[in-house]
């Protein structure tokens, strides 16, 4: 997955270990080894990872830049706890956002704008959704080849401003998908992924927009009643 672009002024040494804490804190996130709502403590993560809590605090910014963590007032820092408004908020930002982007990109995106479309629609079309070894989550090879597919898309735009916009919400999109989202035999998302494709590179951008739409709002209609109605994980 992208990550938020970071400048620091530590020295090599602190800033590559606070990158490593970074991705180690992120990636326990993304699996689930937090539940929604877990406190993440500096003092707990510096001594597990036997380095410094200024090293932690600056992973842990960073974190909270990619809406994977909160800061909480007097509180520290902690997993978001995802309820349905807050899936909501971020599917409304995608569906206002992330068409406009498309539209864009169907009208400024040059050839190797298409190769690229192309071929990462192809890629997602190989890869398998799940593994069994991965249980009943999407397979992480999947969930990156589905981002890129959709990054592809909008890069066309060739503005890196909003693009940054996009990963910030893709990322917590990708957070609730990887809290919910389980097999859903009805949902045809090789054909949708396909549609988007097909009308992004045919530059038909009233379509491309609204198939999108209804690719994001299918999306959030399932992981909303999810959230909704399975059991909560918090501790």
């Amino acid at each position: 997955m992208t990550e938020t672009a970071h400048t620091s002024t530590s020295p090599p040494g602190k800033q590559m270990l606070s990158e490593q804490v970074y991705a180690h804190i992120r990636d326990a996130i993304m699996r689930g080894d937090h539940a929604p709502g877990d406190a993440l403590k500096p003092q707990d993560l510096a001594k597990e990872q036997g380095v410094s809590l200024a090293v932690v605090r600056e992973a842990l910014v960073r974190v909270v830049g990619e809406g994977l963590a909160d800061r909480l007032p007097n509180r520290g820092f902690a997993v978001p706890a995802f309820s349905d408004r807050r899936w909501q908020e971020i599917t409304e930002a995608r569906r206002t956002i992330e068409p406009v982007l498309l539209r864009m990109s169907v009208e400024r995106g040059d050839v190797d704008w298409e190769a690229r479309v192309r071929a990462a629609h192809h890629r997602l079309a190989r890869t398998p959704p799940y593994e069994p070894e991965e249980g009943e989550y999407y397979s992480s090879a999947w969930s990156e080849a589905h981002r890129v597919f959709h990054r592809t898309l909008l890069e066309g735009c060739g503005n890196p401003v909003l693009l940054e916009t996009f990963d910030r919400m893709w990322t917590a999109s990708e957070l609730a998908r990887r809290w919910s989202a389980h097999h859903n035999p009805a949902r045809d998302a090789i054909g949708e992924h396909r549609r988007l494709e097909e009308a992004a590179l045919a530059r038909d951008a009233d379509t491309a927009a609204e198939v999108l739409v209804q690719h994001l709002t299918r999306t959030a209609a399932v992981l909303t009643g999810r959230l909704h109605h399975e059991p909560s994980r918090e501790a």
